[in-house]
This record gives structure tokens, sequence and C-alpha cells, in this order.
């Protein structure tokens, strides 16, 4: 009889769902302290850089399934801060950030 090797942290649907719920709250508390386009897309980006250094941790110690989650939305966050940051950009003509 061959051997058979279980994954020891499966990916799971429910997993992914908790990981992004909670990048989502995470990045919302997070978007909401910033005031202002520039403030906003500073906050997410701080935010987001930290969701991914606790994806990567749960990638290699913990649930791949919600670092799954988080990095997922995380990449969503950031694109809407972006769209928005090139948004106030091109109405204005000035760049927000600085």
């Amino acid at each position: 009889m061959r051997p058979s090797y279980r994954e020891p942290y499966p990916i799971t649907g429910a997993g992914v769902a908790v990981g992004a719920l909670v990048a989502f709250a995470w990045l919302l508390l997070f978007g909401l302290v910033g005031g202002g386009v520039a403030g906003y897309a500073w906050w997410t980006l701080l935010a987001g850089g930290l969701a991914w250094l606790a994806a990567a941790v749960l990638v290699r110690h913990g649930d791949r399934g919600v670092a799954t989650g988080v990095a997922i939305v995380t990449a969503g966050g950031w694109s809407i801060a972006a769209a928005i940051v090139a948004m106030r950009w091109a109405q204005t003509g000035d760049w927000p950030l600085w």
C-alpha cells in the first residue's frame, strides 16, 4: 500500500471567507482614520502592508485559507485606493499624496 500524505492546513471556503471579512474590517477601520484622499490612501497602504505581513505568517505557520482571504481583499482594497487617487489626480491635475 502506498503512503498517503495529508495537507496539514487545508484551504477551506470558510477560512477564506473569515480572512476576507477580517481584512475588510481591518482596511475599513484604517481607511476611516484618514481624512481626505491622501490620508485614506496612506492609511490603506499601511493597513494593507500589515495585513500582508500577517498573511505571510499565516501561510507559513497557520491557516492558508485565511491568508488567502486576507491577501485577496487587501489587493482589492489597494486597487480601490489607487483608483480614488487616480480619479482625484485626473480631476485636479495635482498629485494628491504629497
